[in-house]
């Protein structure tokens, strides 16, 4: 375990990108990082702040199309399809860590040498990891939300899930759907019943419960606000309400970031933070899960952070103590 006066060395690719904003705006308040560059091809030679405006004041630097290998840690953000190349093109020596925040490396099939990013579910992996592929936004929300009943064995039935979330999801490039004109007061479906993250879900929800091969039924909708996750979760279940609450806060007592409540959710309580909040009812035979992150936050950056403390034996919640705007 290394000491809480650890200076972490860190560089950024692709710096100007929504998850690369927040990721700079916890590390510029973390109490162990140094940040050495943020790289970006599109806006190179530009100030940081002039892109990430809300950082006017707390950064002076400018956007770089070099690349140093003066550093301890490496995050990728940018867009998926793009970090394995990037990868294959620079050689980075075994002593910079890096924590991926694509989609590339998150299954068993393509991880080569990451670890899923998960810490609710792989904290000792991650403590001894050299490379972590960060979790989906999508699929942590669903994931935290059905990790203690696979633990127990209980998934015995086809999962359904409805979820919602804000236009940074889709990330900063324009497009129709992201259009203020097109997304405000309006609500619309996407990908149903067929989204990346699906696989991400199986996989971890297979590593605890590995006779789990029922179908998980989940459809995506695009949110007229811009960030969270609101995503509801329910089945038919045998288990009493009780039990299953008792079971949620044992699986979680260890986790810094996931709490369980028996108060009605909203999204505010979560956003600019690193928190799940989860709510566990039993109505109807059935039980009903609702799950709630910040889709940049727990859902990307703020993830990414904790994972980093666990890499370099830092204290999981340095830097990651936010409030949520509520008013």
């Amino acid at each position: 375990m290394k000491s809480n006066n650890t200076t972490i060395k860190i560089g950024i690719i692709g710096g100007a990108g929504y998850t690369a904003g927040e990721l700079l705006r916890i590390l510029l308040h973390h109490p162990n990082t140094e940040l050495v560059f943020v790289h970006s091809e599109s806006q190179s030679g530009r100030p940081i702040d002039s892109i990430h405006t809300d950082l006017v004041g707390d950064i002076f630097m400018t956007f770089t199309n070099e690349i140093s290998l003066e550093i301890n840690l490496l995050f990728l953000c940018m867009g998926h399809g793009r970090s394995n190349d990037f990868l294959l093109k620079n050689e980075i020596p075994d002593s910079i860590k890096i924590i991926d925040l694509s989609t590339e490396f998150r299954l068993k099939s393509n991880a080569q040498n990451f670890v899923y990013g998960l810490p609710e579910l792989n904290k000792k992996t991650i403590r001894n990891a050299q490379n972590i592929a960060n979790p989906g936004c999508f699929a942590t929300a669903i994931q935290l939300a059905l990790l203690p009943l696979a633990a127990a064995n209980l998934l015995q039935k086809e999962v359904h899930i409805h979820a919602i979330t804000g236009s940074t999801g889709a990330g900063q490039n324009p497009s129709k759907t992201t259009h203020f004109s097109w997304r405000n007061n309006n609500l619309s479906i996407y990908k149903p019943f067929s989204h990346q993250h699906l696989e991400e879900i199986h996989q971890s929800v297979q590593q605890l419960q590995t006779s789990f091969d029922k179908t998980i039924h989940f459809l995506p909708l695009r949110g007229d606000f811009a960030r969270g996750i609101f995503a509801s979760i329910y089945m038919e279940i045998s288990a009493k309400e009780d039990y299953l609450i008792q079971l949620y806060e044992a699986f979680y007592q260890d986790a810094p970031f996931t709490h369980i409540t028996k108060q009605n959710l909203d999204l505010k309580q979560v956003i600019h933070t690193n928190k799940c909040l989860l709510k566990v009812q039993k109505i109807d035979g059935k039980i009903l899960i609702t799950s709630i992150i910040d889709n940049l936050s727990k859902g990307a950056s703020g993830q990414a952070v904790q994972n980093m403390n666990l890499q370099f034996g830092l204290p999981e919640t340095a830097g990651l103590n936010l409030k949520a705007g509520v008013f």
